[in-house]
């Protein structure tokens, strides 16, 4: 089996899609990065990668049984043995990958440039591992709390969360079914629509909003973030904290 040592992992847990587990140049000073002593490193098919990457689905066991308390956290000079944590690769990408115990990979981690290259150069000349597992990939199904990935890629790391924050309210919205709400902030978001929107019923016109707002992230996006989680304070409190957050690359 491949090792690697001394490896700095910034923990993304509970994270179903890739896009939301942060690159390097996006770590931030507040995050709180571990050094894992040792960990394999696992070469698998580009179909097993996406599926682990993308997903909160079973890793299969014979995977799980392969890496078992092989990799080791380094900790007060202590090392502390974890039950399933591995790097896997498909031989262009990489990602760390820990279950805390469970089977599926409640914990992801992206790898630091120079120790990805370690990884990738360390491959080169195998093959990749096989794998049986239940590729239910194909049918994941993407809804207004986890979009799609065209949705959410070429967005920054702060992009993303306030893009997060705004379909967490508009799936309030959604809830309470106010269409006087609604029309509120549908005439917000193109007020030159104003008269078109008094006519909407309430699944129109939510599908419409959320339709436009949903593309990209922009001045407007920003604003209508902020004035629908102003008087909201758990919305109001995450809003805040993102503006607070810089957006600084971890010194290691």
């Amino acid at each position: 089996m491949l090792y690697v040592h001394d490896i700095w992992v910034n923990w993304f847990e509970g994270e179903e899609n890739g896009y939301n587990v942060c690159h390097f140049h996006e770590w931030r000073k507040s995050d709180s990065i571990e050094l894992l002593d040792q960990i394999p490193v696992i070469y698998v098919e580009p179909d097993l990668f996406n599926y682990i990457e993308n997903d909160l689905q079973d890793i299969p066991r014979d995977l799980l049984d392969l890496v078992f308390e092989r990799a080791y956290l380094k900790k007060q000079h202590q090392r502390i043995p974890l039950d399933h944590a591995f790097i896997m690769t498909e031989g262009v990408h990489t990602m760390v990958v820990d279950t805390l115990g469970y089977e599926i990979p409640i914990r992801k981690s992206r790898m630091i440039p120079r120790q990805e290259r370690l990884v990738l150069e360390l491959i080169k000349s195998r093959k990749p591992q096989e794998f049986i597992f239940n590729n239910k990939k194909q049918d994941k199904q993407y809804h207004i709390l986890s979009l799609q990935p065209q949705y959410m890629l070429g967005l920054t790391r702060k992009e993303r969360q306030l893009k997060h924050l705004l379909m967490l309210m508009l799936d309030q919205l959604n809830q309470s079914k106010r269409i006087d709400e609604l029309r509120y902030w549908l005439t917000e978001w193109t007020p030159a629509q104003y008269e078109v929107i008094q006519e909407m019923d309430f699944e129109q016109g939510f599908q419409q909003l959320v339709n436009e707002v949903k593309q990209g992230w922009s001045a407007r996006h920003d604003e209508i973030c902020e004035k629908m989680a102003k008087g909201q304070p758990f919305f109001e409190k995450l809003w805040e904290m993102e503006q607070k957050k810089q957006n600084a690359i971890k010194s290691i």
